[in-house]
């Protein structure tokens, strides 16, 4: 009782929140006259046979035969799906027979005209069927005259009544139900892991503290030999009178490799609440990121496959698909603004720009760049209007010849149309544009490109306002800070820079990680970047096993992420949470909740 009560205060929750007072309404009304707490199977009956067929309401019939299909049939029970298969059958021709018995031909023309796809899905069924229409005298018909009898469809309703006793009464619970059922357990396990996650806090302090005390004595034994090599130096330049150079500079060279290492040690492994590894990929990972909502992940792969999936239990799994493109995925985005309609926009390096809508499963709408620019190198939405920005590069020869990417082209395109709009100006012969970001209302446009320089565009004139040299090398990622009076861009080269917007050119901040982003590393990914929401926390691809997160505040120099078992090629943070997630070489990809 306890968890029916509960489902049903998640069913109000949800009615209140979309605004659907007329149905929550009705179904308080339904619940105070609500004898018993199973399924009522007469009901369901009185809604097919006392409703949808008599009203000719085909498309809601259908639709509630498939939801029996998709939430009471698994693949592995053969036998309710060959029953409801069968049923299924016999419901839809008990509907045309009523519809003849009513003198509405019209509504079975309409049905057949509807359906074509649905019923030649069982051709052996249905054939013969596409006929009755234009029959004289249907009922005397010999193929047909047994469905008119009432020994058919009294037949056919108890049929369907035990079909329905059999799922509902005792065999299915909804899954509403089934959380309800599980909270209890779930929140055992959450008192478990947190539980382990103390006693993992308690074991990462010992093993600082363990790390701090080698390093002490690293750096106690450092001194120790540069003290002696002076000694030595000094001994030898004094025999000879000649400054011995060799000696100096092998010092000085062994010195700062020491305090690179040092410092790269001192980051401590980030100290995480959980981890959720998905491993459906055949290749390495090209993109991953987050839904606006966060509660789904895209990631797409070298092979030519984008996955959308959860990573939280409790979250509905009805937007999981696997997108096969055909080509290597070079660029992601979410479309956002809708509540109720959400687009993934997939670039590729065959030109193409897919948008797939999340809730139907399909692709809306196939774009192609022009021939002249036929690899997709970034995709970004607007946060505001209906239209989104392709950068398009005139060569691609992999991810380690950046600069041998040709030009550029940046379109607008309409996501109401699903047309191209107009191109931004760049200049005659531009380098190609690696990187795209909008602020946050979309009045401003960033790009980066493979020559270094950094172009700021205003969206509602179509113009260029300014730009700067940026990099010595391609810059491969571009985002604005978090209170946009600054911008983000990493270099091929491992340098990362935070721009100040209000004095061009001044420098807020600098990191040189070519520590991590090795020349190596760009055969497998552009380096990225991404930061957090509250812009205090800076995650960087390596091109090795771990990622730094740096920190932008505070005394803490930063983080590593926890290792994968191949470089990690692309990461994103959570659009509210503490939450990132990695892709890698290891064809995996990994969702890290941070403490």
């Amino acid at each position: 009782m306890e968890n029916m009560q509960y489902a049903e205060e998640l069913l109000r929750e949800f009615l209140i929140f979309r605004g659907f007072t007329s149905t929550l309404q009705t179904f308080d009304r339904e619940l105070s006259t609500d004898i018993g707490r199973n399924f009522q199977v007469d009901k369901i009956l009185d809604l097919v046979f006392q409703v949808y067929v008599p009203k000719h309401e085909a498309d809601k019939l259908i639709s509630l035969i498939n939801f029996f299909k998709r939430c009471f049939c698994s693949p592995s029970e053969t036998l309710f799906i060959s029953t409801l298969k069968k049923l299924e059958v016999s419901i839809l021709r008990y509907y045309i027979i009523h519809a003849l018995q009513s003198g509405r031909q019209d509504k079975v023309v309409e049905f057949f005209q509807n359906n074509t796809n649905y019923l030649f899905q069982n051709r052996e069924d249905w054939m013969p069927w596409f006929a009755i229409p234009y029959l004289t005298n249907p009922s005397m018909d010999p193929q047909f005259r047994v469905y008119f009898s009432k020994e058919w469809f009294d037949s056919l309703h108890l049929s369907f009544q035990n079909f329905l006793s059999e799922v509902f009464n005792g065999t299915r619970i909804p899954t509403l139900l089934k959380i309800s059922t599980e909270k209890n357990a779930v929140k055992t396990l959450k008192d478990g892991i947190k539980q382990l996650n103390n006693k993992l806090s308690e074991l990462q302090a010992l093993l600082e503290t363990k790390e701090a005390e080698i390093l002490h004595l690293r750096s106690t034994s450092h001194n120790g030999v540069e003290k002696m090599s002076a000694t030595n130096s000094g001994v030898s330049s004094s025999s000879t009178n000649v400054p011995d150079r060799s000696c100096s500079v092998e010092s000085t060279s062994v010195a700062e490799t020491r305090v690179d290492f040092l410092a790269e040690e001192e980051f401590p492994e980030v100290k995480v609440s959980f981890q959720e590894t998905f491993l459906g990929h055949t290749s390495t990972i090209s993109r991953c990121r987050f839904s606006a909502s966060g509660t789904n992940v895209a990631s797409a792969s070298v092979d030519g496959t984008v996955r959308i999936w959860t990573y939280d239990s409790a979250t509905p799994t009805s937007r999981n698909a696997t997108i096969y493109c055909g080509a290597e995925i070079m660029s992601l985005d979410w479309e956002c603004r809708s509540d109720r309609l959400v687009y993934l926009l997939i670039g590729t390096a065959d030109g193409g720009i897919k948008a797939w809508n999340v809730d139907a499963k399909r692709v809306v709408c196939d774009l192609n760049t022009t021939a002249e620019f036929p690899s997709v190198l970034d995709l970004k939405c607007s946060p505001v209007e209906p239209i989104f920005v392709s950068a398009a590069a005139s060569r691609w020869k992999g991810f380690h010849k950046l600069d041998r990417a040709g030009f550029a082209s940046l379109t607008v395109w309409n996501m109401k149309t699903w047309k191209a709009m107009m191109v931004l100006p760049l200049g005659e012969d531009p380098p190609a544009i690696t990187s795209l970001c909008f602020n946050h209302n979309g009045k401003i446009l960033a790009a980066a490109a493979t020559d270094g320089m950094i172009h700021m565009f205003d969206m509602s004139a179509g113009l260029q306002i300014t730009g700067w040299p940026a990099h010595d090398s391609a810059v491969t990622s571009l985002l604005f800070g978090h209170d946009e009076t600054s911008i983000f861009s990493l270099g091929s080269d491992g340098k990362i820079f935070e721009w100040s917007l209000q004095n061009q050119g001044q420098v807020l901040w600098s990191r040189d990680c070519s520590r991590y982003c090795s020349a190596g590393s760009l055969k497998m990914c552009r380096h990225e970047m991404a930061l957090d929401s509250s812009g205090r926390r800076l995650l960087v691809t390596s091109g090795s096993v771990r990622s730094p997160i740096y920190q932008m505040q505070g005394d803490m120099p930063g983080f590593r992420t926890l290792p994968h078992s191949g470089p990690i090629t692309s990461v994103d943070w959570h659009p509210t949470l503490p939450i990132f997630v990695t892709g890698s070489a290891d064809y995996s990809v990994r969702v890290t909740s941070m403490i």
